[in-house]
Formats: structure tokens, C-alpha cells, sequence
């Protein structure tokens, strides 16, 4: 890590052993998230990433369940003493894409590429359940690791919660050990590499589908009066829902509405008699997510009348927004102090407008995601490939910072009295 150490001179004895501990580790890690990324999967089966993942912890005191809905598998550390039950979470899937990066350990499936560093993910978690089984006698309380599948838009953590997620039985002396919270850690490019990044409150966007198909009355291109032409009807649609954005939503509390297809007609001489309008709808809060699909509605049902044209406006709830519980998310810059060095800690100034399945896990339990930059240092941030990008590169020593603060967290949080 290329940032000064300094920060660390008067570093907490553990936090530095667990630095040392991960770091001895990264090179079974690196392993790991290579063949995990040269056989990626899609959705929410996932089964040769599963095996991958058991495998990777066979060997260690886990209490370990395999979801029957998804891929998805949970696995239990007990801690020496009794205690609460904290959650940490990786998410195993991976994108419907092209992979360009030439890396050795290019994806070896067509059309399928880790681009969001769910490998890495699943490979520090891996990790830090193989660091914590080795540092049991540290914990008071118990660890559930969460191996998650079908983050990237097909609700792996709603299935799996569903499933009885939370439902944790009693320690195996009986004590109660409810989840009391939880910990994610998700790999940036816009950082650089072994920088940690997160905030209180609103951390990322909810994210819906928006669909919405105008209806007209078909005719001859030349007789348009004769016609009622949907297209320049669906046109008018979007540019008033832009309109709408800019005019009616607070922009500090902001959303995001994009447009990303419009179809209509079958060829030049003809006015169809639909057309179809599909985009996504971003908020950070949920009164402004209420607010814009009102006003969607409301544009669109408008708009189209004044023409004569019919319209259904149909809008698909997706993730919620991702919200940190405040102090566990101050707690979590505060660790990323200690493990990754204060100079290397960035409080996030507002929220980022993707979306996060692990949205569903905060609003049941208090808890906190952080961002890991894996940029090489010297990078120009401005111009690197980004998440989600054909040619993203995560750099693999960040991987160390990941596994250390996954460890971390718990320990800290699990420390006995």
C-alpha cells in the first residue's frame, strides 16, 4: 500500500495483528478470486461459485447452511464466549457482459465478467471467516458469514431473508444470540487502492424500472391527420419527465431519471400505433422515490390525453435505498482509520446513485457498507474504468484491507466485556 504508514504508530495491538494475520492470507485470497473470476455466473443460481466457496472453508469450525431458494449459504462462527450475532456479507454474482481487461485471468465465459469485484468480495470474506476461525478465543458472540448471490438486480438478499436469514437458533449453550447488526464492503474503482470510503444515512440510491407504452392509431406516414402518431407523443413524454426532475425535486435530496430505450414503428412510410418508453428512476430518500413515480404518472397520463393517445405508465419497484445506521457507520470510518491508516479514509460527501441489494438487509438490522478503492496509486481517477466497465481492474493487494476490516469489525464489535 503506497499511502504513508505513519498513521499507524500508535495502533490497537489486535488491529495490527489482524493487518499482519490478513496479510499473511492475501496470496489464498488472490487464488480464490482468480478462478472465481475466470468462471463467473449470473443471477441467483450459482452453483460452481458455491463450490468455490465451500471449499474455501471445509476445513474451518462453521456451522454452515446452503440456501434451497438461491445459491446463497450462510456460515456460523461461534465465538469462546456468549454474545450478539454480527452479519458480514459478500455478494458472489457477477454481469451479462463482454470482458476486455486481457488480464491472464480473463473470464472464461462469453458474455459473463466480474465488473463489480463480487469476486473479490467473496474472496475476502472467504478470508476473514478463515482469520476469525483462527482467533475464536477473541470473540464473544458469534459471526454469520453471508455468501450472497444475485445482487446485480435479481434480489439474492430479499430471497435469502426470506429464507429465514435472521433466524439464527441460540448459542450451543443455549444462549440467545440475536443479529444485531451488519457489514458489507464493496470494491470502488473511484478510489485509490487500500482507501476506504463510506457515510452515515443515505449511502446509495433506490433504483426502479420505469415502463411506459403510449398508445395512438396507426395509419399511412403521408396522412398523419388521419393518425393519431404515438412517437412524437412519447418524445414529448420524455422530455417533460426531464423537465419534471430538474423542476419539482429538491436537489439535496436528489433523483435521477434516465430514459434508456424508446421503440416505435416497423419502417419509414408507416405511423405505428404504439410506442414504448423504458428508464430507470433513482432517489435517495423515500419520500422523493414516492414523489417522482407520482409525477411520472401524472406527466405521462397528461401528456398523453392532450394528444388523444391512451398510455399505461407502469413502474417496477426495484432495491430500496441503502441507508447506514449513523453510528455504526461512524464506527466503520473509524476502524477504516486504524486498519487502512487515516490517510487513506474518505468520508463520503453525498450519496452515490447506484443501488444495493444490501438495502434490504439495513432495513431490518442496523448496519453500514463501506467502499474499497482497488485504483492503482498514480491513477487518474477522472479517467480510470469504472464498476461495471469491460475493462475495470481491481488491484488485488487492496484485498488485504478488505479482509483485515471484515475481520475487524467483528472482533471489535464482538470484543469481550
Amino acid at each position: 500500500m503506497a499511502h504513508d504508514d505513519s498513521a499507524h504508530h500508535d495502533l490497537d495491538p489486535q488491529i495490527a495483528t489482524v493487518r499482519e494475520h490478513a496479510a499473511e492470507h492475501l496470496e489464498r485470497a488472490v487464488r480464490m478470486r482468480r478462478r472465481l473470476h475466470e468462471w463467473p455466473e449470473i443471477g441467483n443460481e450459482l452453483p460452481r461459485t458455491r463450490d468455490e466457496v465451500l471449499a474455501s472453508i471445509e476445513d474451518l469450525p462453521l456451522d454452515v447452511t446452503l440456501h434451497s431458494s438461491t445459491s446463497g449459504v450462510t456460515a456460523l462462527l461461534e465465538g469462546t464466549r456468549p454474545g450478539p450475532t454480527i452479519l458480514l456479507r459478500g455478494d458472489m454474482d457477477a454481469l451479462p457482459m463482454p470482458e476486455d481487461t486481457g488480464l491472464d485471468f480473463s473470464s472464461r465465459v462469453d458474455g459473463c465478467m466480474h465488473a463489480c469485484g463480487h469476486d473479490t468480495h467473496t474472496a475476502m470474506l472467504s478470508t476473514a471467516a478463515r482469520v476469525l476461525s483462527e482467533r475464536r478465543d477473541e470473540i464473544a458472540g458469534r459471526v454469520l458469514f453471508m455468501f450472497q448471490p444475485g445482487e446485480e438486480g435479481h434480489h439474492g438478499a430479499k430471497h435469502m431473508l426470506d429464507e429465514g436469514l435472521l433466524d439464527v437458533a441460540p448459542m450451543s449453550d443455549g444462549t440467545e444470540s440475536p443479529v444485531e447488526s451488519a457489514f458489507a464492503i464493496h470494491m470502488t474503482s473511484a478510489l485509490p487502492s487500500g482507501w476506504v470510503s463510506t457515510r452515515g444515512g443515505p449511502l446509495m440510491a433506490s433504483a426502479d424500472v420505469l415502463r411506459v407504452t403510449v398508445t395512438g392509431k396507426g395509419g399511412h406516414a403521408s396522412e398523419p391527420h388521419r393518425a393519431i402518431d404515438p412517437v412524437p407523443v412519447a418524445c414529448e413524454i420524455v422530455m417533460a419527465l426531464n423537465a419534471m426532475i430538474t423542476r419539482s425535486v429538491d436537489p439535496f435530496d436528489p433523483a435521477v431519471l434516465t430514459v434508456g430505450q424508446i421503440h416505435a414503428g416497423t419502417t419509414n412510410n408507416v405511423i405505428p400505433e404504439t410506442a414504448f418508453i423504458e428508464g430507470t428512476i433513482r432517489a435517495t430518500s423515500e419520500s422523493t422515490r414516492a414523489k417522482v413515480h407520482d409525477g411520472v404518472r401524472r406527466v405521462a397520463n397528461g401528456i398523453a390525453d392532450a394528444h388523444g393517445c391512451g398510455v399505461e405508465a407502469v413502474i417496477e419497484y426495484g432495491y430500496p435505498v441503502t441507508s447506514n445506521d449513523d453510528a455504526f457507520a461512524e464506527f466503520s470510518f473509524g476502524l477504516a482509520g486504524e486498519v487502512a491508516g487515516t490517510d487513506a479514509t474518505v468520508r463520503l460527501p453525498h450519496p452515490v446513485m447506484g443501488a444495493e441489494d444490501f438495502s434490504y438487509l439495513l432495513n431490518e438490522i442496523p448496519g453500514a457498507m463501506v467502499f474499497l478503492g482497488a485504483t492503482p496509486h498514480g491513477t487518474n481517477l477522472s479517467t480510470v474504468a469504472p464498476n461495471h466497465s469491460n475493462r475495470v481492474f481491481f488491484e488485488e493487494s487492496a484485498m488485504s484491507t478488505g479482509i483485515a476490516l471484515y475481520a475487524a469489525t467483528a472482533l471489535r464489535r464482538l470484543a469481550p466485556a
